[in-house]
């Protein structure tokens, strides 16, 4: 069964380059892996430290035993402490319904 993580982080002030820089690289190599589903990353309109990203994967197990111990997630990890105001605020979903514009079907 699909699993969506929703993940908000606090980005330490002057920091915000470099954590983009870091998750990007997560991002690009992680579309690659046969259980991932799609990521979507936002960011507060009233504070750009402030971004939410959920991402959407087949299976929890895999997630937790696989996808985590990636070596290009690596660097991101070990950053976390020092780009970060705090803990990252992590929730799990299970999607029931998705639904897209007509015009994003085509």
């Amino acid at each position: 069964m699909p699993i969506t993580y929703v993940i908000r982080f606090d980005i330490l002030p002057g920091q915000r380059d470099r954590f983009m820089a870091l998750l990007n690289g997560v991002l690009d190599a992680m579309r690659h892996e046969p259980m991932f589903h799609n990521a979507m990353l936002h960011a507060d309109p009233d504070n750009e430290n402030h971004l939410m990203l959920y991402e959407t994967w087949e299976d929890h197990a895999d997630v937790l035993e696989v996808q985590l111990k990636r070596p290009y997630r690596e660097a991101w990890h070990a950053a976390l402490p020092d780009v970060l105001a705090g803990p990252r605020d992590i929730s799990i979903w299970h999607p029931i319904r998705s639904d897209r514009s007509a015009e994003s079907r085509s």
